[in-house]
């Protein structure tokens, strides 16, 4: 599985034939200068409306062919912009032609924002993405919960990617202790250093993970890691 990180909290995963987006936020973000023309996707995965998440989705996904996975309400908005959609909702799972997709709670909020107007956009979202037998477990933006220990004890996880940024998201702290939850064979930090409410060190993380005997890593932006 290769894996690059595009800073904030957008990956793209690849995976056999399969191209992967999660919260492709690209043009908007201070950590990069990249063509969002270059990106490819066959699957574009979205948590949640805002605008440092769905980033450049609909646009990518018009351009590629691409199919946005998403909440309901969430995908129906992107549908209605000419987006090809397949929605799901929270404890819903779907098998798709690449491997399986399961929605988990996330404890955050979820609109898009158009001039003075704020559209609902449903229920924030994680994933778990299932594929060629490898589990990944991407928590979106979210707070910590105690089901986490559900979702570790139900899915063996290979990777886990958590938000560390703390006052819209978990903090460090709150973030070793989901992985305490979680088990996840490695944990790579993610939602932090991108604006001034949300500065950590992702070396913290993963220096206290370690303490516990879990591994973890930090991603360099824009650079494919083989995981």
């Amino acid at each position: 599985m290769k894996i690059t990180y595009y800073g904030h909290s957008a990956f793209m995963i690849k995976e056999g034939n399969f191209t992967f987006l999660i919260d492709p936020f690209i043009s908007d973000n201070p950590h990069l200068d990249l063509d969002t023309n270059q990106l490819k996707a066959d699957y574009i995965l979205l948590t949640h409306g805002h605008g440092d998440h769905v980033g450049d989705a609909l646009s990518i996904a018009k351009n590629t062919d691409a199919t946005i996975i998403a909440p309901f309400e969430l995908a129906t908005y992107c549908e209605r912009k000419g987006a090809k959609v397949h929605p799901m909702h929270i404890g819903g799972g779907f098998n798709f032609d690449f491997g399986r997709v399961k929605l988990t709670q996330a404890l955050h909020g979820s609109a898009v924002f158009e001039g003075d107007d704020i559209i609902y956009t449903g229920n924030p979202c994680g994933f778990l993405l299932m594929i060629n037998g490898k589990t990944v477990y991407y928590a979106g933006d979210t707070g910590l919960f105690l089901d986490m220990k559900l979702i570790g004890e139900l899915n063996k996880i290979d990777i886990a990617m958590l938000p560390i940024g703390d006052n819209f998201t978990m903090g460090v702290d709150d973030a070793v202790y989901a992985v305490d939850l979680l088990k996840p064979a490695l944990s790579i930090p993610m939602h932090y250093n991108t604006f001034g409410y949300i500065m950590q060190d992702p070396e913290e993380f993963v220096d206290k993970i370690k303490e516990k005997n879990y591994e973890g890593k930090v991603l360099e932006i824009n650079k494919e890691y083989e995981l």
